[in-house]
Parts: structure tokens; sequence; C-alpha cells
């Protein structure tokens, strides 16, 4: 009986149960918060949160993918993160109710849930076994975070997107027998906006490592990391 009410249930739901945080609720607090998150759908390029919302809701990806950026006063983006399907942002402003210094977009048409800061601090603020998820999250950040700022902070154009191209695929990388594909669309406008480089100079870069047969771009704008990648990878 429980493996057919699990093969019903919705893909959102399934999303959820996948989420260690939300694995973590008792029964009855997980049946809750499916009652509580608010569905919307967002274009690609469209804004999901502006940095005064951030305090409002913790967001769970259900479908697509957004970035994480900080927008500049000349309309540049850096880019700070990118979440897809299954991870959860927002969390850090759910503790301590101030706003981050961050806008959200859309790279996709996307499905977000939002889950409001009072359901938040009533269900999950309760109970020690969740909290140490909340914990965990934090410290996923903290790494991922730190990662970044030490890629960026290379003085190398080259070292920066290859440490940054490194990242990406330890998060997002799929391995097959080509070497590893990293699971996302980016633009070099957006590679540009993670490094911390000029479009123009990605574009060279990515261009030289593809002649050298470091790396592939393919048909849907994903990047293969081939083997010579790693094997002169110092960063």
């Amino acid at each position: 009986m429980l493996k057919t009410q699990v093969q019903n249930e919705s893909p959102h739901i399934r999303v959820l149960r996948a989420i260690p945080l939300f694995a973590s609720l008792e029964v009855d607090d997980f049946s809750e918060v499916q009652t509580k998150i608010m569905e919307k759908r967002f274009h690609k390029n469209q804004v999901v949160l502006l940095e005064e919302e951030t305090t409002k809701y913790l967001y769970v990806v259900y479908s697509g993918k957004v970035r994480v950026v900080h927008l500049g006063s000349d309309g540049s983006e850096r880019i700070l993160a990118v979440h897809k399907r299954g991870d959860i942002f927002g969390e850090m402003a759910m503790l301590d109710a101030k706003t981050a210094p961050a806008t959200v977009i859309a790279m996709e048409d996307s499905e977000i849930g939002l889950l409001s800061k009072q359901t938040f601090d009533r269900i999950f603020l309760k109970d020690e076994k969740v909290l140490l998820q909340i914990v965990s999250v934090l410290c996923k950040r903290l790494r991922e975070a730190q990662l970044v700022m030490k890629a960026i902070a290379l003085p190398d154009a080259e070292m920066r997107l290859r440490s940054i191209l490194n990242h990406l695929s330890r998060l997002h990388g799929v391995r097959d027998d080509r070497g590893v594909v990293i699971a996302l669309r980016l633009t070099h406008k957006e590679l540009a906006g993670y490094t911390s480089v000029s479009r123009e100079t990605v574009t060279r870069i990515l261009h030289r490592l593809m002649v050298e047969g470091d790396l592939e771009t393919l048909e849907n704008r994903t990047i293969l990391l081939k083997g010579s990648f790693w094997e002169k990878q110092q960063y």
C-alpha cells in the first residue's frame, strides 16, 4: 500500500522527499508543509525575488534552474550560485531575518515552491533533527561560497575559468565515457559573471581550450570537460 502511495505522489512531493531538510520532518509536519507551500511558475530571465524580498520565504526549486546574482550599478551581473531541481535557497534569511545582497533570476522556465517564514519558524525550528539539517545546509553554502571566492581571487583569467568549471562540475557534473558534462546551459556572458572577467575573455579562453582538446561545447550548450582538462587542472 505504501509503495502504491509513493508511486501516486505528485512530482513536487517527490522532490520534497528527496531534500534532506524536508525528509527529516515528522510525518504530520511533512504533510502540513505540503499544504502550506505556494507554487509559482517563472519564465526564463524573469526575476524570482529581489534582495528586499529574501526574508519572506524559503524557496524550493521544483523544476528548472535559477541563478543568484549580485547586480552592479552598471547593470552587470556577478553570479554567486546556481540552484537546480531539488535545491533550496533563502534558508539563511529565514534564521536571521536579514536580507541577502543578491537577486535570483530564472535561467530557464522554472517552478518554484515558496514556504513562508511563519510556517518555517513554527515547524522547522522545533525539532533538533531538523535543526541539524539546517546547520548542514548552511555549512554547504559556506564551503561553496569559499570555493567561488577562492576561484575569482586567482590572478589569471584562465586559472579563474578553469577553477569555476571545476567547481561547477562538482556541483552539476554528470560523468560518462567522454568525461564530465556540466549539466547547466551557461552562456559565455553567464560564465563571465561567474568568473568576474569579460565575456570576450571567456569566449577566447573557451575557444583555446576547445582547440587544445580540454573541453567541448555540446549542441545543448552544456560543456563537456575531457580527460586532458583534469590532467592540466592545478587549482
